[in-house]
């Protein structure tokens, strides 16, 4: 049932970032320019060539195959231990992960490269630009550090 349910996320933020991102690509951002949405929010248009918020930024052909496959064993690593949730919560929050990994798997695959497209600003600070599939990343973490620290524990007797 866990395992149902944490898919169906997964499957949900997988599709939702590959539409987000097809329309940026397609519609919103033809040509490629900065859209001031509000004092503290723009569209971008940023290909990302590294990890998390463009760590590790790389113009080698091995770069994109190698971040493929460490993505890939992370979305394995994250199924099982999927297959093994107790609680709903931890379900969704593993979920969101995989769907979001798969999400920037498969731009790394398409493109060699995550469409990022969302640019949050304030006070002449930038956060670096991100997209659907990074949030439902950061959110899934989130909450399983969250359910970790409050979990409650039964004393066995």
């Amino acid at each position: 049932m866990m395992l149902r349910r944490g898919l169906s996320f997964a499957a949900l933020i997988a599709i939702l970032d590959q539409l987000s991102k097809w329309v940026v690509l397609l519609w919103v951002m033809a040509p490629p320019k900065v859209i001031f949405v509000t004092d503290f929010f723009n569209l971008v248009f940023v290909w990302n060539r590294g990890v998390s918020f463009g760590f590790f930024q790389s113009d080698s052909i091995w770069g994109p195959i190698l971040l493929s496959c460490i993505t890939f064993g992370i979305i394995v690593f994250l199924y099982f231990w999927l297959k093994n949730a107790e609680t709903l919560l931890t379900a969704i929050a593993l979920g969101l992960m995989m769907g979001g990994a798969i999400g920037n798997l498969i731009d790394r695959v398409a493109h060699q490269a995550v469409l990022d497209f969302l640019d949050i600003h304030a006070f002449g600070y930038h956060w670096p630009a991100f997209n659907i599939a990074d949030t439902a990343i950061t959110v899934g973490v989130v909450i399983i550090i969250m359910e970790s620290l409050f979990e409650r524990k039964e004393k066995s007797i």
